[in-house]
């Protein structure tokens, strides 16, 4: 259950970071066209071979991606989106773009802004890192500019580096701001989540109380009746359950003559004994006072006929609880019948408790039947 949760959350993380190189390959596909706009209006100053190689340089890296994305190899990677890589080839790219452009690279600035606005979920020391290189960048293509003697206006220049500062520090605020949004954010989602947690156990607790028998831990009756309806609307032809009713032998003489403390105990000491007589599957609650119900799902008739006497056995030959009751003076009577497809459980019960007055009629600590109605 555990790996196919983890294959469906790498499968959903994996679609999500597809998305996300889906939309980059597609500003790449613009700037491929804008390469090749600035070549036809005789923006682009070097040799068309240099548009060639750039444009050669945009499709290998995203087919290189591509692959990476294809074949899942971004899973191994703690960042599974491959933003710094990407970003990376882009501040390269443009660059290489923008150095072609000779004194026209001023218009195109906003480039820089576009490329980095894929990094603006990375932490804030790390997207520094590439506005610096951003600005690095562009200083060191204006200063070989100058160096070459093709630098006509040194004060545009200086003008578009200002601009570019501003924006890049703007942008490194921005950047901080978005990331201790995002940290308040998984703070609280992880308190939310540890709340929900909270909630649930406390819904099971609820759950378990509302279904469960305070003094013995058994299902209570309303528990029992939902799930032994349950199983009879499961059942199917050829198949069979058991149903009985127990009722604990001269339990209100044990109140009367030893108190209700002691009988509260040997509700208990039941209890115990059937837990260690019962399958995990096997369903016994306190059906009310010393009375209990059992529903024994997959059983035939001898199975559960021996059941119920190993029980009975089982619980006469218990270690009383404190007091003055001696060994051998617990015992119970048992009432069964048998459940197939189509019975109402009102029916069955009420033929279970004829076979448990029978039970108590022909001298208690026995086990009576009722299945001639269920084979009629």
């Amino acid at each position: 259950m555990r790996a196919s949760r983890d294959e469906s959350e790498q499968q959903a993380l994996q679609l999500l970071v597809t998305k996300r190189f889906g939309m980059a390959a597609a500003t790449y596909g613009l700037a491929l066209l804008l390469t090749w706009i600035t070549v036809a209006a005789g923006f682009y100053q070097a040799p068309i071979e240099t548009a060639i190689a750039g444009s050669v340089m945009i499709v290998a890296s995203q087919l290189t991606f591509f692959w990476v994305f294809y074949r899942g190899h971004n899973l191994r990677f703690r960042d599974p989106s491959l933003t710094e890589p990407q970003v990376l080839v882009a501040l390269v790219w443009l660059t290489f773009f923008l150095f072609n452009l000779g004194d026209n690279r001023g218009s195109l600035l906003v480039l820089y802004v576009l490329v980095l606005m894929f990094a603006v979920f990375l932490p804030p020391k790390i997207f520094l890192r590439y506005a610096v290189l951003a600005l690095c960048s562009f200083v060191g293509m204006v200063l070989f500019d100058a160096q070459m003697g093709h630098l006509n206006e040194p004060q545009k220049a200086l003008l578009q580096t200002g601009v570019l500062l501003v924006t890049l520090v703007w942008m490194c605020l921005f950047v901080g701001y978005v990331y201790r949004l995002r940290q308040r954010m998984r703070q609280r989602r992880f308190a939310l989540q540890a709340h929900q947690e909270t909630l649930r156990g406390m819904m099971r607790q609820l759950e378990d109380l509302a279904s469960t028998d305070e003094l013995t831990g058994l299902y209570n009756r309303r528990h029992f009746l939902r799930k032994a309806q349950a199983e009879l609307s499961r059942l199917r032809a050829g198949h069979q359950s058991g149903l009985a009713l127990i009722d604990l032998d001269y339990f209100k003489r044990i109140n009367d003559l030893h108190g209700h403390a002691v009988g509260d105990r040997v509700l208990q000491t039941f209890a115990s004994v059937a837990r260690s007589c019962l399958r995990d599957d096997d369903i016994l609650a306190r059906y009310g006072g010393e009375e209990f119900v059992l529903l024994l799902p997959n059983t035939d008739a001898e199975q559960f006929r021996a059941c119920c006497e190993r029980l009975r056995e089982a619980f006469a030959n218990a270690q009383p609880p404190e007091g003055n009751i001696q060994a051998g003076h617990l015992s119970l009577s048992v009432g069964m019948t048998l459940l197939r497809e189509g019975d109402d459980l009102d029916e069955s019960l009420q033929r279970a408790d004829d076979a448990l007055y029978r039970a108590k009629d022909n001298g208690r600590n026995r086990c009576e039947i009722s299945w001639a109605t269920v084979d009629a």
